[in-house]
Order: C-alpha cells, then structure tokens, then sequence
C-alpha cells in the first residue's frame, strides 16, 4: 500500500474509482454505498480538476499494484480540515484501508497546524455514523439539508447530514 497525494493525471481513475464506490449497481457490494438514496453520478472530470486545481485542498490516493485502490478529499477551511468523499474500492471495504485513509488525511491536518477535522454524515448511515465515531469524531449537534446539484445526482427523498467534528 502506497498513500500519497493526487494529481491531475489520476482523475480518470479516480471519478470511475469514486462513482464505483458511491452510485449505481456496483456500488452496493459495498458497505457505503448511497446508491439507494441517491441515483446519478458523484462527481464528474471537470469537478474533479477544479477541486485539485484548489490550492486548499489535498486529494490522497492509495495505490496498489499500480491502480487507485482508494482516496480522501480534504479541503482547508478556516483552523479546519474539511474530509470528504472517503473512498474504498467496495470489493476492498473492511479490510483496514479506510482507517488508514482516515489517519492520513489526519495527519495532513495536524502537521498543517489545524484544530479540527469537520465533515458531514447522511443522517440516515447509521454504520457510517458508528464508523466515525469509533475513531474519536463527535456529532456538533448541528444538522443541515443535503442540497446537490443536478449533475451530481437525484434525492430519492429530503435527506439531511450531521456534521462532525474530531480535534486535531
């Protein structure tokens, strides 16, 4: 396992690494899949190079024999590290490489001076819920919409995320 940070050339491999992980049929082999909450597409090409192309954020990728096996997003917002789009192969979930992923993206965050880690949760994952709060993140008690825009998919029904937080 190799974890190191992203860049434009990986995108393909990793808008197809991230919608394999979160839509579509695929992605229910996984355990966090949101393909029964939400149909369409995660994220696209252009969205992906603009987000690299951001000088806050940091994409790590984990790669194994040459293919991208995983990545996390993370965006500095403020004294804090925003994580999103945790992503694990999902023929290659609960092995241990999100944990991993997780700490990396900790990690950056510590060593860039930040106090927290924040990030949000569909109120309805109660196992991904569980997932982060086995490792030390709190719910803020804030709750706010899930509001996407059209080309990253459809709600089946309102949903709502937690936020979280875990000091750094």
């Amino acid at each position: 396992m190799a974890i190191t940070r992203a860049t434009l050339t990986d995108v393909p491999e990793l808008v197809a690494l991230i919608n394999s992980a979160y839509r579509g049929e695929g992605a229910k082999q996984g355990w966090t899949t949101e393909a029964d909450m939400i149909e369409g597409t995660r994220i696209d090409h252009d969205s992906l190079t603009e987000e690299l192309n951001d000088p806050n954020v940091t994409l790590f990728k984990n790669t194994e024999d040459g293919k991208i096996t995983g990545c996390v997003y993370v965006q500095k917002r403020n004294d804090k590290l925003y994580l999103g789009m945790l992503t694990v192969s999902p023929t290659l979930q609960a092995k241990g490489l999100g944990k991993q992923l997780l700490q990396a993206a900790e990690e950056h965050g510590r060593a860039g001076g930040l106090k927290a880690m924040t990030m949000t949760v569909i109120t309805k994952r109660h196992e991904l819920i569980a997932y982060y709060e086995r490792r030390g993140y709190a719910k803020t008690g804030e709750v706010i919409s899930l509001n996407i825009p059209e080309q990253f998919g459809r709600v089946k029904e309102p949903l709502e995320m937690y936020i979280f937080d875990k000091p750094l």
